[in-house]
């Protein structure tokens, strides 16, 4: 696995946590600099709630000599606090923010790092899908899937034989603020059988009154 991430404070705001799932990242969530011994990509450090104590973490981590790139989340009301401090951070983004917005400055800061963060590939039996450039392939061929067809897939292959309920799939694959119901996954899931041809279609398996599940765990596979 990847190096991960270190995410400041502990709990995180609940939209970097959906930002940093959706998009694969191998993150760690740390309430002080006291982080344990290994390698880390960069950091990402929320300055809303408390700013004098995110840059206390900041300058902790250069006390560490925790050489790695930083990118602080900052509400346009908090810019000045950055002011004069330009040696606690790389790059900083503004709250609230927009996900592919937050995702690109990621990745720019694991560019910057020189260390990958998020994995390229998820590969499950005959699917493949590149995280990377959206594309998805069943056996070679490629799959001709909408966005939210996509990024559907990619939660729930990110977790086989993981179950998920139809409302915790709207609020992390459509967002929390999406009011749609639960016939939209239902939808969803319909075409992605489809468009994933009837040999394969049993992937995405109904899980009677509670969701949907992809695959079979880890655990299911070695037992089989």
């Amino acid at each position: 696995m990847a190096d991960p991430l270190l995410v400041y404070p502990d709990p995180p705001p609940p939209e970097l946590v959906r930002t940093l799932d959706l998009g694969c990242f191998n993150w760690m969530v740390v309430d002080s600099a006291k982080s344990p011994e290994g390698r880390y990509v960069g950091a990402v450090v929320s300055v809303d709630e408390s700013p004098e104590d995110a840059f206390a973490f900041c300058r902790a981590l250069n006390r560490r000599g925790l050489d790695i790139p930083v990118l602080m989340l900052v509400s346009g009301s908090l810019l000045q606090e950055l002011d004069l401090r330009d040696d606690l951070f790389t790059d900083f983004c503004i709250t609230p923010f927009h996900q592919r917005e937050l995702e690109a400055r990621l990745a720019h800061l694991v560019w910057r790092s020189g260390t990958p963060l998020r994995p390229e590939l998820i590969e499950y039996g005959p699917l493949m899908l590149n995280v990377e450039t959206y594309q998805a392939s069943i056996n070679g061929k490629p799959l001709d899937l909408t966005y939210m067809e996509y990024e559907l897939l990619k939660f729930l292959a990110s977790s086989p034989g993981k179950v998920f309920t139809r409302d915790t799939l709207l609020s992390r694959v459509w967002g929390y603020d999406y009011f749609g119901g639960a016939r939209t996954v239902d939808v969803h899931v319909r075409r992605l059988r489809s468009k994933l041809g009837e040999e394969h279609a049993s992937l995405l398996a109904t899980v009677r009154s509670v969701g949907y599940r992809f695959g079979l765990s880890r655990w299911d596979r070695q037992a089989s």
